[in-house]
């Protein structure tokens, strides 16, 4: 590789060593991967390389094509990075950035010829010798906006930028010439007039009332021979034709408001006749009237006229752009026009084009050759339209044959399945839905022939589907009858389960025969499965009302849950405590109160009474032993007393009860026996024999391998046998749902809330220690109770004394010994230091741990001097340890 080998000895030499060592071939691999990625990139490089100089030769170069150049030479994974595409990716990015400056310095312009045209018209309106000192310097800035312009026009970029610029400089430089030509021979016949006084006065009436002053003249053209008055006319012409002119001058005056030009160019015309007719007959104030209105209709059409031939400019270039002109090379014959859109959107396209060209010209006169022009590239769209309509005239044809063809296919299937085969009538529900799907898919067809097509279908599809049709009347009215019978069911006062079974298995039967609209056969459903619900219902709710029918231990346990909840909600730790007390002895009074009465029931029943009446939950156990071995007592007395009043094999045949009877007297109960403890068989020299074996849960021996069969009991087993009962404590009969809950979230609530007041108050207890230990003040270490059972007397003595004394020694040791018995982090600058002691420790293996000298270790903390970081670490530390 040092010595750059051709990729043909790479080549051999990977081959080669590629089944030796994969390792050691894997550079050569990548190099010739790098080789052949650098010859496909070069091929690919120089494509959208010529690709870029054809976009640079173009005398007009469009800034989306050159964007379009460089996104999708990206794409096609092309080294733009690398020359020479990086140097024609520059290159274009200066010619953008060249042409978008263009376009900005255009707009500038053309606010830089607003501004000097509107200098030149407030000359207009002050004194002429103004104008004339301010002519020098306009004589300089006119000039050079008209170089600027031109030196616009003669940039190597100015082929290429937006079509709707050229026009827009071209208006501001003859608008710009023209105020300032006026200008200038205005402020020459001022000065002309200024030095003769029989020279005429400028147009600019400002001027004109300066020079008649300054001539002595009267400023408003006094001079001039007053107006004739106007020779008296009959009151009632004059009324005629003022009224006949206020009527259409009021028309007018409506058609300017609404902005209709067309309108008020016919208005002001009916206008101007009638002033012909009647203006010498109507007064000055009207008169005026007419001529404002005439002048506002005039300028109103001057607009709409300019307004509609851009609004028409716009249109014709959206006809003319409705088709794609790709641009053609050097010395080849430029491509076909593209359409943007298909037959469809193309049509729509052009009849909203012509709308609005149609409301264009209701709004302004005509324009003959924007309209041919517009005309022109609307037929030319109109092409394709065309194409597109035979198009789909073939394929509606097309369509319509293919459905034809299908009805014609249903009425032979009619005519072959007059019955389903079988009497599988879903499978001919299922060819039905196929017929349907099939002319759903059949294609499109005009309003006019699928409403000539559809009565045929519907024909056809109802003679093949009336045989379903009949089979699924006789299988509605077959599900009625049993919803009447369901109804009958469920209105019984005894509800049968076999007669609702048998039922249901007949609707399934008749459900998988006959299919049914889904919808209906749900409302059926709905209906014959309402009356059984709501039997069951009926049923359901009243074991409902039996079972929440609540007890009075149910009450009061309910009572003490929600005296809990309300303590719970208070936050205070000691009446949290207290209402947990009271709930627990809410749940333990009924147990209580059950067993005495169970106890007063054994010591007052004979033998036969507790075999009758039994006892009542788990702690009724000893009662039951003492009745049965009572009775068995009874019962050998008996057969002693009178062996002859009865034959042998009735006296064994006969029940405990009738035996229990005879007794004269009930037998009193053995003693209780005496409870077992277990001894461990060790015999191993210097044990015990009598040491008793530890007790594990329920009163069972708590061995290391699995119990024997032999150790399994029953309580009632033990029970009957007089063995020993079991130790656990009796809990009273069963709660009922709601209270169960209710105390068990009541519990749940209080217990999360004393360990958070827990929590609060060792942070609280934490906090005020670092304060005692930051103000040396020994008489502030929070009291026993507050610092927690993990501290001893003994350590928050030593902890007082060392805050309370003045400080002195080195912590940081007893601190890292802190954070190795806390297990918490240590600051990254202790790390080597904690490591270390670590390392020590374990070779001292019977110096006590971190762990059972943290007391002392915090009180040599608490001797030395306060700082905020010894601080943190200190309390993150005991933060676990007085946990």
């Amino acid at each position: 590789m040092a010595t750059n080998p051709s990729p043909e000895q790479m080549h051999e030499v990977f081959r080669e060593l590629s089944a030796r060592d994969k390792g050691a071939a894997r550079p050569l691999r990548e190099k010739l991967d790098e080789i052949k990625r650098a010859k496909g990139q070069e091929a690919i490089a120089a494509e959208w390389a010529e690709k870029a100089r054809g976009l640079l030769a173009q005398p007009r170069l469009n800034i989306a094509d050159a964007l379009a150049w460089q996104r999708d030479a990206a794409k096609a994974g092309a080294p733009l990075s690398r020359e020479p595409l990086a140097g024609f990716k520059t290159q274009l990015a200066e010619r953008i950035k060249g042409i978008e400056d263009l376009q900005t310095r255009v707009q500038v312009q053309r606010e830089a010829a607003v501004l000097l045209a509107q200098r030149i018209e407030v000359l207009s309106t002050k004194s002429w010798k103004d104008a004339q000192a301010a002519a020098e310097a306009l004589r300089a800035d006119v000039p050079e906006w008209q170089a600027q312009a031109q030196a616009l026009v003669e940039d190597a970029n100015w082929a290429s930028v937006d079509t709707k610029f050229p026009p827009l400089l071209e208006a501001s430089r003859s608008q710009l010439q023209v105020v300032w030509d006026a200008f200038q021979s205005a402020l020459a016949l001022a000065t002309a007039a200024a030095e003769d006084p029989g020279a005429p006065l400028p147009p600019v009436p400002v001027w004109a009332d300066e020079l008649r002053q300054a001539r002595g003249l009267p400023p408003d053209g006094a001079a001039a021979a007053p107006k004739a008055p106007k020779p008296r006319v009959d009151p009632e012409l004059r009324a005629k034709a003022t009224q006949a002119v206020g009527e259409v001058l009021a028309k007018l005056e409506q058609e300017i408001a609404q902005g209709h030009g067309k309108a008020s160019a016919g208005a002001a015309a009916a206008l101007r006749n009638a002033l012909k007719e009647h203006g010498k007959l109507i007064d000055d104030k009207l008169e005026q009237q007419v001529h404002a209105a005439l002048g506002a209709a005039t300028e109103l059409e001057g607009w709409q006229r300019w307004r509609a031939d851009q609004l028409r400019q716009e249109l014709v270039a959206q006809a003319e752009g409705l088709f794609e002109r790709p641009a053609a090379k050097e010395g080849e014959e430029p491509p076909p026009p593209k359409p943007k859109y298909g037959g469809r959107k193309m049509q729509e396209t052009l009849r909203q084009l012509r709308d609005q060209w149609k409301q264009v010209d209701q709004g302004g006169p005509p324009n003959h050759a924007l309209w041919k022009r517009f005309d022109e590239a609307c037929n030319e769209a109109h092409k394709v339209v065309a194409e597109w309509l035979d198009k789909v005239k073939a394929e509606a044809a097309e369509h319509r044959a293919k459905r034809l063809a299908l009805i014609e296919e249903v009425k032979a299937w009619a005519a072959a399945h007059a019955q389903p085969e079988g009497g599988d009538w879903k499978a001919f529900n299922r060819a039905l839905h196929q017929f349907s799907d099939r002319w759903r898919d059949a294609g499109h067809l005009s309003e006019k022939a699928f409403a000539e097509l559809q009565p045929q279908w519907k024909a056809a599809m109802a003679a093949a589907s009336a045989p379903l049709d009949a089979a699924q009347k006789a299988s509605i009215d077959r599900r009625n009858a049993m919803i009447e019978e369901a109804t009958a069911l469920g209105a019984a006062p005894q509800l049968r389960i076999d007669a609702v079974r048998s039922l249901q298995q007949r609707w399934q039967a008749e459900a998988q025969a006959v299919p049914l609209d889904r919808k209906h056969e749900q409302k059926l459903w709905d209906a014959f499965r309402k009356p059984i619900d709501d039997a069951f219902n009926r049923k359901t709710a009243e074991r409902e009302k039996a079972a929440s029918a609540m007890s009075e231990r149910d009450r009061a346990v309910l009572e003490a849950s929600k005296a809990l909840d309300a303590a719970t909600a208070q936050g205070d730790a000691q009446k949290i405590r207290t209402a947990m007390a009271a709930l627990e002895q809410a749940l333990r009074a009924q147990s209580k109160a059950a067993d005495d009465k169970a106890r007063a029931d054994a010591g007052g029943a004979t033998g036969a009474g507790a075999i009758g009446a039994g006892a009542t939950g788990a702690g009724a156990a000893g009662a039951d032993a003492a009745g049965a071995n009572s009775t068995a007592a009874g019962a050998q007395d008996a057969a002693a007393a009178a062996p002859g009043d009865a034959p042998s094999s009735e006296a064994e045949g006969a029940p405990a009860e009738v035996t229990a009877e005879a007794a004269p007297a009930p037998t009193p109960a053995p003693p209780a026996p005496k409870k077992v403890v277990a001894v461990r068989g060790d015999d191993r020299p210097g044990m015990k024999k009598a040491e008793p074996a530890p007790m594990g849960r329920g009163g069972k021996f708590d061995r290391k391998g699995p119990p024997g069969r032999g150790d399994r009991r029953d309580d009632r087993g033990d029970a009957r046998r007089g063995g020993r009962f079991d130790d656990r404590e009796d809990r009273g009969p069963r709660l009922g749902d709601t209270a169960f809950r209710a105390q068990r979230e009541a519990l749940e609530h209080a217990q999360s809330a004393l360990r958070k007041l827990a929590a609060q108050a060792h942070g609280e207890a934490l906090t005020q220690l670092m304060a005692a230990w930051e103000q040396r003040a020994g008489d502030k270490v929070p009291s026993q109770g507050e610092l927690g059972k993990g501290v001893s007397p003994q350590v928050r003595g030593a902890w007082v004394q060392a805050i309370g004394a003045a400080p002195s020694g080195d912590a940081s040791d007893a601190l890292l010994r802190l954070e190795i018995a806390a297990d918490v982090p240590t600051p990254a600058e202790q790390l080597s230091a904690r490591r270390q002691m670590q390392l020590v420790l374990l070779t001292r293996r019977n110096e006590p741990g971190p762990q059972q000298t943290w007391g002392q270790d915090a009180a040599k903390v608490f001797a030395s001097a306060h700082d905020a970081q010894s601080a943190r670490r200190v309390q993150n530390a005991l933060k676990v340890l007085l946990r």
